[in-house]
């Protein structure tokens, strides 16, 4: 039987005990499986530099026979980018980027994460399969931002008006992402909508 490990990656000001994260990482360990959910360095005002250490020590602690899926929210999101930039071989079976902000609007609080190394190559080196989630109205990212990501010509899901995906929009309990989460164990498949 294949084992799997989730790591959940969260974005600028951590994610909370209400938010979608959260729920997530304890609903998949009732289900018996591995979470990774570590909490980075100064989630108000993140160092690029240091995050980037703290998420490879968090994925040096993933058995290395675990399948690894990454779930990662906003800032996560370009954090992955940038580790995907660092790494030349694979890591994760599986990577869903929700809410990744625009990376055409430097975050004042999370200077150190622009420019975002924008490339398809270095997702598709990291890992086997990796699915962008946005939403219509996120005040992060526009839809046109969110063409930068779509260029990529990665599977996405484009939600409408569920705003940053994040606990104000209402995803404290979010049962889309679970079902994914699910879809990608159970039936050991990509996740291409």
């Amino acid at each position: 039987m294949t084992e799997y490990s989730f790591v959940i990656i969260h974005g600028l000001g951590g994610s909370g005990l209400s938010h979608w994260q959260t729920w997530l990482a304890n609903t998949l360990k009732q289900h018996n499986f591995n979470v990774v959910y570590p909490v980075f360095s100064k989630f108000n005002r993140p160092n690029k530099d240091v995050w980037l250490k703290e998420l490879k020590s968090t994925l040096d602690t993933v058995p290395k026979h675990h399948k690894k899926i990454i779930i990662t929210h906003s800032l996560g999101g370009l954090l992955w980018q940038h580790y995907a930039a660092a790494v030349n071989y694979q890591i994760a079976d599986q990577v869903i980027l929700v809410a990744p902000p625009s990376p055409a609007v430097v975050i004042p609080a999370a200077k150190s994460f622009f420019p975002v190394p924008l490339s398809r190559k270095n997702l598709t080196r990291i890992s086997k399969k990796t699915l962008f989630i946005h939403s219509t109205n996120d005040p992060f990212c526009s839809m046109e931002d969110a063409r930068n990501y779509y260029n990529f010509n990665l599977p996405s899901i484009i939600l409408q008006n569920h705003g940053h995906i994040n606990v104000q929009s209402g995803h404290g309990k979010w049962p889309l992402i679970l079902d994914l989460c699910m879809k990608m164990v159970k039936k050991n498949e990509e996740v291409c909508i």
